[in-house]
């Protein structure tokens, strides 16, 4: 359990995510993966990371039990510091960042995938920003990656979610497989990139970020202090409470 890196060919790190049972992160998870990614990209022998997760879904958000078990809040800012941390992590790594989505990813997942560089996802996947369900704001910017602002939005209010399909046909998700050939194709795509020569690939990653219409860094943090309104004005407490009666927590 925890934030594991392996190599499956020269060239590739894999970094898997692995929470039981939804792969909702506590605060150290985020940083963990914060500090395998950067290590990733710093390692000078990697050309290109694969980022994946075990069990039935990619990534279910942060840990809302563990927020939930803190009477004050210093679960929700080592939450808000690790999740800015961890997608700026995908975001800045040196060489480019192939998402492997399986089942699942919501919330903080989001914020993983939109920083990506590609996203790979197999067909059962799903993409969505539950927050005003579960008493959080957060990661529209990197929704906004994914899908075209009025969609974004309509998914943002609604917290429904869209399919691997659906991103598809908007060009974020590069491949749809069936889920047992996920971890193939993200390798295939992985060896492709890395046949690349090493320095020009990370030369291309920072000329590419260079480009970015929007400043994610920022972007993101301007939405987290509405997260911060949100929980000093008691509202996400509310919201939260009526989300884990509902779900049987």
């Amino acid at each position: 359990m925890g934030v594991s890196t392996s190599s499956p060919e020269k060239g590739i790190s894999r970094i898997t995510v692995d929470f039981p049972p939804v792969n909702a992160l506590p605060v150290q998870g985020w940083h963990d993966l914060a500090d395998a990614l950067r290590a990733a990209g710093r390692d000078p022998g990697t050309r290109c990371v694969i980022l994946a997760a075990a069990g039935r879904g990619f990534n279910a958000g942060v840990d809302i039990k563990e927020m939930q078990r803190d009477p004050g809040h210093t679960a929700l800012i080592g939450a808000n510091h690790g999740c800015y941390e961890a997608f700026s992590a995908v975001y800045t790594c040196e060489v480019p960042v192939v998402a492997a989505v399986n089942g699942f990813c919501l919330g903080g997942g989001i914020g993983l995938v939109g920083n990506a560089d590609v996203i790979i996802a197999s067909d059962d996947a799903t993409f969505g920003l539950p927050e005003l369900d579960r008493g959080a704001l957060g990661a529209a910017t990197h929704l906004s990656r994914l899908v075209p602002q009025h969609l974004m939005r309509a998914l943002y209010f609604t917290s429904r979610t869209a399919t691997a399909a659906e991103l598809h046909a908007h060009g974020s998700v590069w491949k749809v497989v069936p889920p047992a050939e996920l971890a193939d194709a993200a390798l295939d795509l992985a060896r492709e990139i890395a046949a690349k020569d090493g320095q020009l690939l990370r030369l291309a990653k920072a000329a590419i970020n260079g480009i970015d219409p929007v400043d994610v860094h920022r972007s993101y943090r301007f939405e987290q202090g509405f997260t911060f309104e949100a929980n000093l004005s008691g509202v996400a407490d509310r919201v939260r409470d009526t989300f884990g009666k509902e779900a049987g927590q």
